[in-house]
């Protein structure tokens, strides 16, 4: 069986905060900031969650807002034993068919400078277009005729 969507619950927020809180700890360390899993669960609640199951077994999340220039991938964490088996790829190519059909201009997101996951969206198609401080702004234009 593939993979599938599934729309995140209130049950779900304990597993979305400790999959982020390991994938992303280093980098907080790193890069001298602050996690707050208060800060994570506000984020949580005004954000559309999704998580990402193959065989009713939960792989990973998206997390995504939107405004009227974009739709944004807030977050996109996959467990490590899954990581490599496309879940990744196959969310963000979900979320992308999303922004189209939505008719969103662009499709973007933020990630740390030195996470590795910046080359499967540069895959994907989304090219850097600005830096803050340790993070990089990418997008993806959606051509008007996909939309």
């Amino acid at each position: 069986m593939g993979f599938e969507l599934r729309p995140a619950t209130s049950q779900d927020l304990d597993f979305a905060r400790e999959l982020t809180c390991k994938t992303m700890l280093r980098y907080y360390i790193q890069h001298d900031l602050l996690w707050q899993d208060e800060a994570f669960d506000v984020a949580w609640a005004g954000r559309e969650n999704w998580l990402i199951v193959r065989d009713d077994v939960r792989l990973g999340y998206v997390s995504l807002s939107r405004d009227a220039r974009a739709l944004y991938i807030r977050e996109l964490h996959v467990l490590e034993v899954f990581r490599g088996q496309g879940a990744g790829s196959w969310a963000i190519d979900q979320v992308l068919a999303m922004a189209c059909k939505e008719r969103r201009p662009a499709l973007r997101l933020t990630v740390f400078e030195n996470n590795p996951a910046k080359a499967l969206y540069e895959r994907k198609g989304l090219a850097v277009v600005g830096k803050d401080e340790c993070f990089l702004r990418m997008q993806r234009d959606i051509d008007a005729s996909h939309r």
